[in-house]
């Protein structure tokens, strides 16, 4: 999770999955991100024959430092990375505050 001047990021490493099998939500002031991993795999080699199998629910849930537009977010997905952008709201956005020397 990183932050700067206009939104918030969130990268998340998930290799293997398939982009049906991620939902992204936003709930006041949290982000959650959770999948379900299913992988089959058989091998036959020769007279020996080889099967694994692993299956699994996760859940991630991470408190926004700061207000977000949700109409906004962006999520995608690639190379196994899935990448949240949320954009801030304005009042969420630091102000620069001129000084004045009377």
């Amino acid at each position: 999770v990183y932050e700067d001047k206009n939104q918030i990021v969130v990268k998340a490493e998930m290799p293997g999955l398939k982009k049906e099998n991620i939902e992204v939500s936003l709930h006041n002031d949290m982000l959650s991100i959770s999948g379900e991993r299913k992988h089959e795999e058989n091998r036959e080699e020769g007279q020996a024959c080889r099967s694994e199998r692993y299956f699994g629910r996760f859940q991630r849930s991470i408190t926004l430092p700061r207000a977000v537009d949700g109409d906004q977010i962006k999520a995608s997905y690639r190379d196994g990375v899935l990448t949240v952008t949320l954009p801030k709201t304005e009042e969420a956005k630091r102000k620069q505050i001129g000084v004045q020397v009377s």
